[in-house]
């Protein structure tokens, strides 16, 4: 019952996920980032510990698709998992446990994966991947939330969603946004307009950490 996408920036190298679901606070255990390494998402009967772990893996050197051989390799119940990974070249990687309940997707694209399940229509990460591809020039964060808006117009899940989350990172070793939606009847819109609220004083919060005396 979740759909999410990692992306990355070949301008910016920063790295992105947008996640959403109709449980309460998918923020907090679905998307994994690391500002130069990459990105990990880890859903269905989500395990939080896999997302350190595969960012690790990848900091030493490990590409997505060997990351993602690892942790399933090194994870007794990885039947119960859904993974997706995306390494510092753009590469990326998934990987659908054989219980994830259906309908379960998935889709690649150029510097972005799209996962999902419990989907109510197989065409959600198709969608959200063409969106995500669609919209280069745009900032990651667009990109990101056309491809959750795309996936959500494509049929959704199977439940009206509650939760979200806009993650993005850059050089610094805190994110540069992690905006999170942790329930709410309208929660994709809501998304989006927390972003547009916040994107105007996304790089002062920046500035402010590194440079307080500006």
């Amino acid at each position: 019952m979740t759909f999410s996408l990692l992306g990355r920036c070949v301008e910016t190298g920063q790295f992105g996920a947008v996640v959403t679901t109709s449980s309460p606070c998918v923020g907090a255990r679905v998307p994994f980032l690391s500002a130069k390494v990459g990105g990990i998402l880890t859903q269905h009967r989500t395990d939080p510990r896999l997302g350190p772990r595969g960012l690790a893996l990848m900091s030493s050197g490990c590409t997505a698709e060997e990351t993602l051989a690892a942790l399933v390799a090194s994870t007794t119940d990885h039947q119960w998992r859904q993974l997706a990974a995306i390494d510092a070249t753009g590469a990326t990687a998934f990987f659908n446990g054989a219980v994830n309940k259906p309908l379960v997707g998935q889709a690649q694209g150029q510097d972005c994966v799209a996962i999902g399940n419990i989907l109510a229509s197989s065409e959600v990460p198709q969608a959200m991947v063409d969106a995500f591809v669609a919209a280069s020039g745009s900032s990651l964060a667009e990109r990101l939330l056309l491809a959750v808006e795309a996936g959500e117009a494509a049929g959704g899940e199977g439940r009206p969603v509650r939760s979200a989350c806009l993650k993005v990172v850059d050089s610094e070793i805190f994110p540069l946004m992690d905006l999170r939606i942790d329930a709410s009847d309208t929660t994709i819109p809501a998304l989006r307009a927390l972003w547009l609220e916040y994107s105007p004083r996304c790089q002062d919060y920046v500035e402010w950490a590194l440079r307080p005396h500006i």
